[in-house]
């Protein structure tokens, strides 16, 4: 699979968002707090119809009939799932607690990120990585399913380690806003669409064109937060430097960690790539829309997960030329082909 040069290049696209954002909060302020006043029931309608572009295709990979599959080679799903649920959110909440000590909302930033298993983009990374994107399915599948239930409690007892006060209501809102309603209409509109058109057209023309929009909504999401966010950028540039420290140390010892237990299970590369790039990526967008939902548009939590955004495009891409320069070098044992998930 081949990235287009939108996708090619989109830490680029974000960087510039970004400066955007910060352009208009300077020069435009007033249509910052134009766009802040657009609400409803406290929810910035603005930034709720973009997450919910940014969700909705996502949530379109859901495929239930993959999970049968599990009982027939469990090992690379179970690894994967562990480092999701286990190690991802203890070593993002470690590092948070150590490096961010007095920042509340930076810590649950970090919090947040690490409690979301990604369900989207790894699905890019797979393919470019050559990796089994059966395997990648079946994870994404789990890893949507599994969200609904785990994200709020663990994110919950993560934050109370430290007695953290979070409005957990609006924790339990957010997950079923933006996850349980962008889930229920994908499955409504996935059976609709593949009924009238058929599979073929589903697969090939209808979700390639909403993950296009759905990049779109994303990069006008960080447009809208850092317009919004601009102000508390400049004033305090040193948080920023501080959030991603331990940002990019996560990166680093997560993808490490995987690395090691993908080993030491002696998984092949199509399999332990995949299990590498899922369990040490996260779902920035269900982190993002949560932060808004608990802080509101301009606080240091919702810049704090623009960050993990930020730092995680750059760092997934090399993740995939390292995985394959290992493969080459034969770190993973030799294994059959990548489509064969199943029989071994």
């Amino acid at each position: 699979m081949h990235l287009s040069v939108f996708e090619k290049y989109l830490a680029l696209w974000v960087f510039l968002c970004m400066l955007i954002g910060l352009f208009l909060s300077q020069v435009f302020p007033e249509l910052s707090f134009a766009i802040n006043n657009l609400q409803f029931a406290g929810i910035s309608i603005p930034i709720g119809i973009c997450l919910f572009l940014m969700m909705y295709p996502a949530l379109l990979n859901l495929q239930l009939g993959e999970l049968k599959k599990l009982a027939k080679n469990p090992k690379p799903i179970i690894i994967t799932i562990i480092s999701n649920w286990v190690w991802a959110p203890l070593v993002s909440a470690f590092l948070a607690y150590y490096f961010l000590a007095g920042n509340d909302q930076l810590i649950v930033s970090l919090i947040l990120l690490g409690s979301s298993p990604c369900t989207a983009m790894v699905l890019v990374w797979g393919a470019l990585a050559d990796g089994n994107q059966e395997q990648n399915v079946v994870n994404t599948t789990l890893n949507t399913i599994t969200i609904m239930f785990l994200y709020a409690p663990v994110v919950s007892f993560l934050t109370g380690i430290q007695n953290i006060q979070i409005d957990r209501l609006s924790l339990l809102i957010s997950v079923f806003v933006f996850i349980g309603i962008p889930l229920v209409l994908g499955y409504i509109s996935k059976k609709a669409i593949t009924k009238h058109k058929g599979t073929e057209w589903f697969q090939e023309a209808y979700r390639p064109a909403v993950a296009k929009i759905a990049i779109l909504a994303l990069l006008a999401t960080l447009v809208v937060l850092f317009s919004l966010n601009g102000n508390v950028l400049i004033e305090h540039p040193i948080e920023m430097v501080r959030v991603s420290v331990p940002l990019l140390l996560g990166f680093f010892i997560i993808v490490g960690v995987n690395l090691l237990v993908t080993k030491l299970a002696r998984l092949g590369y199509h399999e332990g790539i995949i299990s590498v790039i899922i369990g040490s990526s996260s779902h920035f967008e269900i982190a993002i829309a949560t932060a808004i939902s608990l802080y509101g548009l301009g606080s240091q939590a919702a810049l704090g997960t623009t960050m993990g955004l930020f730092w995680e495009v750059p760092i997934m891409l090399s993740l995939v030329y390292m995985g394959k320069k290992l493969g080459q070098r034969g770190f993973w044992k030799k294994d059959l082909k990548k489509g064969d998930l199943i029989g071994r």
